[in-house]
C-alpha cells in the first residue's frame, strides 16, 4: 500500500515538473521569434541571427545581447542579489 501511494505521488510530482519545463520551453521560443520578427531577419535559424549580428552597429548589437541576458539569465544568482554558496 505504501509503496503504490509513494508511486503516484512521485509520478504526480514527475508530471508536474514536466509541465513547468514545457512552459519554460515555450516561453523561451516565443521570446526568440519575437526577436526575429523585430530585427527582421527571415532565415529563422542560428546562422541567419549571425548574420543580422554581422550587420549591427554596436548600438544594436548591445542592446540585442542585453535582451538576450535578460530572458536566459539564472534566475538563481544574481551579482545584486547574491547567492550564499
Amino acid at each position: 500500500m505504501k509503496n503504490s501511494v509513494l508511486k503516484g505521488i512521485l509520478g504526480a510530482v514527475a508530471v508536474a515538473g514536466v509541465a513547468v519545463i514545457a512552459k519554460k520551453v515555450i516561453e523561451r521560443k516565443r521570446f526568440v521569434k519575437g526577436i526575429f520578427n523585430e530585427y527582421g531577419i527571415k532565415e529563422k535559424s542560428p546562422f541567419g541571427l549571425a548574420d543580422k549580428i554581422r550587420e549591427m552597429d554596436e548600438e544594436q548589437y548591445q542592446e540585442l545581447k542585453g535582451k538576450f541576458k535578460k530572458e536566459f539569465a539564472s534566475k538563481c544568482c544574481r551579482k545584486d542579489n547574491a547567492c550564499e554558496a
